[in-house]
């Protein structure tokens, strides 16, 4: 399938995870991916795991910094972008505290990585969308910004404050042919995922059982599963849809926090 042959696609935090299974997806529609990641060793690993018949051109870049974005923009040429994918998120293990305790230096970081990188992105791509006519920006929000847990606040905040960015720059370039979307991913079995095994009893697979069960389809998702969701909403068959989010979570909204007690 080449869905998306001559497209430019940019994913941020593409090397790993959720990221890596876009660029991947998209490679395989037949896009040419700009994967800004600044993990080296993941990232140029993935450029040779391409599937074809599209590729993935990794570059170095922390999106965080305007400088970082300014790098991967110039990496996706002068003739313009298509897709723009904010996925880059951090929740380092050590700000699992409560609110009170949370370092402001770390609270700093997750808002400029899972935040404002957005935002940077968003700013310098716009012009270049609009080369091309119009496009599609995808945020990866998470369930945790429409319900939380103890000991996030500002990973929290920041997914809440992405679900809003969603719809304000929906409305925003609605009539520039540009279609603003988020997805909410419950549980995905991602490195970032396994690590906060290291805080947790047991081992790695019986973890993964457990929080599969806090899922009506008991069990966690893979990141092929959030990808292609990813490449439907950028697709035209979802040409109607802006401004909205959709849950990929395997039920965990559904359910609802109330249900599971």
């Amino acid at each position: 399938m080449s869905d998306f042959k001559d497209k430019v696609v940019v994913v941020t935090g593409g090397g790993l995870g959720i990221g890596r299974g876009i660029c991947l997806a998209f490679s395989a529609a037949g896009a040419t991916v700009i994967c800004a990641d600044i993990n080296d060793e993941v990232g140029k690993t993935l450029e040779k795991e391409a599937p074809g018949p599209g590729e993935i051109c990794y570059k170095n870049a922390d999106v965080a910094t305007n400088e970082g974005c300014q790098t991967v923009v110039a990496a996706a040429g002068a003739d313009g972008i298509d897709v723009l994918c904010n996925n880059v998120g951090i929740a380092p293990l050590n700000t699992y505290v409560p609110a009170h305790e949370l370092p402001i230096d770390d609270w700093d970081r997750i808002m400029d990585v899972n935040l404002k990188s957005y935002f940077q992105m968003t700013r310098l791509c716009v012009p270049e969308i609009l080369k091309r006519g119009g496009g599609v920006i995808i945020n990866t929000a998470s369930v945790q910004g429409l319900q939380s847990m103890k000991g996030v606040s500002a990973y929290a905040a920041s997914k809440g404050a992405v679900l809003s960015l969603t719809r304000q720059l929906a409305l925003e370039y609605a009539e520039q042919n540009i279609r603003v979307l988020a997805v909410n991913p419950g549980t995905i079995d991602t490195a970032m995922v396994a690590q906060s095994f290291d805080v947790m009893d047991g081992s790695p697979d019986q973890i993964r059982k457990e929080l599969g069960q806090c899922h009506p389809m008991k069990r966690i998702g893979k990141p092929e599963e959030i990808a292609n969701v990813v490449l439907f909403l950028a697709s035209e068959k979802a040409s109607f849809m802006t401004g909205e989010f959709v849950c990929v979570d395997g039920g965990m909204m559904a359910l609802g926090a109330w249900a599971g007690e």
